[in-house]
């Protein structure tokens, strides 16, 4: 095998055979390259759904406090 000029990746020579073995070790490649992307994206994401969840929690409950002081009856009670 030789290297290409512009890219620096192995050429195959007319004489070298593609076996089943180098197609699979490739897809390995391949495949675990992705598996690596998917589980850091799936973590990143996780993260954040969590501070999501947590920030509409906390803004459902400071809404629901707020509009519960306005709605809230005082009565004052006076003895003569």
């Amino acid at each position: 095998m030789t290297n290409d000029a512009k890219g620096g990746r192995p050429v195959a020579d007319a004489d070298d055979k593609i076996t089943r073995d180098d197609i699979e070790d490739k897809f390995r490649q391949l495949t675990g390259d992705v598996d690596d992307k998917a589980e850091s994206a799936k973590t990143t994401a996780l993260t954040i759904g969590a501070v999501v969840a947590v920030a509409v929690v906390l803004g459902v409950f400071l809404f629901g406090r707020s509009r519960g002081r306005k709605k809230t009856t005082v009565v004052e009670v006076r003895r003569f």
